[in-house]
Order: structure tokens, then sequence, then C-alpha cells
């Protein structure tokens, strides 16, 4: 089965093809005076190619909104703010005794709050926030200062983050290597004890998600991109307490990704590998992942994975359809490796994912495939699953969506019970 995926990728990558991404908020179509669809693929949050080209100038892009202008000086009339918002509801198997199969969730109660304000603050910099609520479903408040030039073509400079994954300062595909740009919407149900640290339907659509690369780090990279691709190399410090700065800190985590994009046959197309090399801490406190004063085994923990991915985003009888295909190995480690918690083989995963737009920027059908080894002893390590879901968008910025994934393989078998072999999630989406 592995084999099979990995010869249809090399295909989809080779033949075939697609296109990129950029988080959803409202905020930059207020800056730009454009509306959402302008530069999301399909729905919000994929990127077409415009979106890719506005996020590559790091937000600094201003359409009809009016500007303060002055000498060395040149920014938006108005701070431009958004807001996110989810409610819905999970249905998990498998469940322990006493522990409720199906649990719902509002905003800031079980779904996601956050507000975003950012955009151009001069020609060259531009800058993004997103400040949670406090018992919000969210990886915590986030902020990226980007900062490039024109240098021979291309947007050439410094990004600069706090509380993220290292990807997020310059990504632009859709393959879930960021966990803001991708095709499913759930994160999956965070209270699920599962064997893996991401959502349960984002692992099977992106092998990123499964190894768990999202981790949230402080750092800057050097970035660069043009109209073939882009290039994001930086050093990152994944031991961030509660938001809390780098100080005595080692940026001891090296992040590579490069990029190719092209069109192939009127598709828009894209080719990618990322690399994450080094460890978690510093010296003063080489494992203690987010709590300094958590206990420091010998050694270091590892942060070492490398992901392969491509997107193909075009149409097929007049109907939008995307593709999206990933591969990635996290490798044992003598002391642990971060993104490989069971440490006893080298975690592997190829994704596969396709959406078909039913009706134009309206409504759509998903499906993708995953098949995994988790880490874990022979016997208990396959992870695969199957996923299936839908959008239907009530509005450019609400958005319900429907998604089913049903695992299997001895790492479910083995278990006692499989808690979350299938879960259902339908979520409502807002951006405003």
């Amino acid at each position: 089965m592995k084999r099979k995926i990995v010869v249809l990728i090399g295909c989809l990558l080779g033949a075939t093809a697609f296109t990129q991404e950029a988080s959803a908020v409202p905020a930059f179509a207020r800056q730009m005076g454009m509306a959402c669809s302008s530069c999301h693929f399909q729905h919000f949050p994929l990127l077409n190619s415009f979106g890719c080209a506005f996020k590559a100038s790091g937000f600094t892009m201003i359409g009809m909104q009016t500007k303060v202008e002055d000498e060395n000086l040149s920014i938006p009339s108005t701070l431009n703010f958004a807001g996110f918002a989810t409610a819905g509801y999970s249905r998990v198997s498998n469940q322990p005794p006493g522990t409720s199969v199906g649990s719902f969730s509002t905003p800031n109660g079980g779904g996601e709050l956050s507000l975003f304000f950012g955009g151009r603050v001069s020609e060259n910099v531009g800058f993004l926030s997103e400040l949670a609520f406090p018992d919000s479903n969210s990886a915590g408040s986030a902020a990226k200062l980007v900062m490039t030039w024109d240098v021979a073509g291309t947007r050439t400079g410094l990004s600069i983050i706090a509380n993220k994954t290292p990807a997020y300062s310059m990504e632009l595909l859709n393959t879930g290597a960021v966990e803001t740009h991708k095709m499913v919407g759930d994160k999956g149900d965070p209270s699920v004890v599962n064997l893996e640290s991401a959502g349960i339907h984002s692992n099977v659509f992106s092998a990123a998600q499964y190894l768990g690369t999202g981790a949230p780090a402080h750092g800057g990279s050097f970035v660069s991109s043009g109209s073939m691709g882009f290039v994001n190399i930086g050093k990152y410090n994944l031991n961030p307490v509660g938001g809390s700065s780098s100080q005595s800190s080692e940026m001891s985590t090296t992040y590579a990704r490069a990029a190719y994009i092209f069109e192939l046959a009127g598709w828009d197309t894209a080719v990618g590998v990322q690399n994450f090399s080094g460890h978690v801490g510093n010296s003063n406190n080489p494992v203690g992942l987010f709590d300094p004063a958590a206990p420091t085994p010998a050694g270091y923990t590892d942060s070492k994975a490398t992901i392969i991915d491509g997107q193909l985003q075009g149409e097929i009888a007049g109907k939008l359809v995307g593709v999206y295909a990933s591969c990635g190995r996290a490798p044992i480690s003598s002391t642990s490796n971060l993104y490989n918690i069971h440490n006893e083989t080298t975690k592997r995963s190829c994704n596969i994912a396709g959406e078909l737009g039913i009706i134009p920027h309206k409504a759509t059908a998903q499906l993708a495939f995953r098949s995994a080894r988790n880490g874990d002893l022979a016997g208990r390590n396959t992870d695969n699953a199957v996923m299936l879901g839908g959008t239907y968008e009530l509005s450019q910025n609400v958005e319900l969506s429907l998604t089913h994934t049903m695992n299997s393989g001895n790492a479910y078998d083995a278990a006692a019970p499989a808690v979350g072999k299938t879960q259902t999630t339908l979520l409502l989406e807002a951006l405003f």
C-alpha cells in the first residue's frame, strides 16, 4: 500500500500539476479592497497564485485603501483588524468508559476565537499578529514581522516569528506545512488521547501534520520568493514558555525549506522539501520542552524530520480541482525526537488528498489517504487512514464543513480500546 502511494505521488509530481496558499485574514481584504476569493483557491484558507504573491510581499501590497504618506512613511490610513471564530460538533469512537462520545464546541469554549491585525508597516515591511482568547482552542497568540526588498526580481529579506512553527515564517504551499494552510478546516479534537500530536483529520491530509512539526517556536529566517518559487532558511528556539522570549536560549533548531513553482499543462504546480535539524531547548534546560522546571534527562531532545511535498491546482471539465501530496520521515534518536514520540523505529507518513469543486467557490468534495508507520515497535506501528469530507460556503468568509476519518492498522488494533479510530466533525468557521 505504501509503495503504491509513493508511486502515485511521484506520478502526480512529475506529470499533472497545482499551486499554493495564504492565511484567510479579512484584514488583508480590507487593505486590498478586494474580495476574499481574489486570494483564495476554492475556499479559505487555500491560496491561489495572487494570494501567494500578496503573502510573498510580506503583506505590503495595498489596493484601494488610502495611505498616510510622507518622506520614508507609507502606511494604511486604517489599522485593519479581523476576527476568527469556530463552532461545531465532533463524535469520536471508542472513548474510555465514562467519557462522552460526542462533544460540542463554541467560540472560546472548545472552539477557536482569535483577533488578527496587521498589514503594511512600510513599503518593505509587513506585520501580522494573532491574539488568541484564553479559552480558545488555538495554538496561542503569535506574531510575524517580515522585511523584504526587491532583489533581482525577487522579494528577499528576513521573517521573524513568535510562537508558531518555523514554517510560519514563509510558506506558499497548501500541503499542510503550516497548520493554517490546508484543505481540512478542522484540527481534530485536542481532548482525544491519540497516538499522534496533531488533529485526526489533518493527519490524513498532510505528512507534516502527522509528524507534528507544528511545535511553536521563536526565531527568524532568511526568505526569498519569486515567480519560480521560494526559499526559507532559519534558526529557531523550540522551547518557548508561554510566549516568553528566547533570552538565554540557543536557536538550536535549523529549518530549511525550498519549493519550485511552475505551470504545467495549464495547472499551477509546485514541489518542495522541508527539513528540520538540531535539538530542542538550551544548555541550561536541554529537554524541558515547554516548562523550564521540567526534569532534565541526559541528552537533548532532537528535532529532526524531512518532508517532500507537492500540489496541483487547476480545472477539469470546468471544475476546480486540487491535489496535494506529501511524504515525510522522522528518524529515531539516541535520546528522543520531538517528531517521533515513540522513538522505536523511523516514523513515516505518505499522504495524498484531493478536492473537487462541485459548485464553483461554493461547495467541494474531499478525499484523502494516509499510509504511515508511527515509530512504535513492529506489530503496533501500522497507522493508515481514509478521510471523506466536504465544504460549503455560506458566504466567502463563512464556511461549513463535514469531515469523517477512518483509521486502520495494528496501531489501533493493539489499543484497548482503540480511542479515536473514527471521528466525524461538523465545523462552522467565520472570519470577519
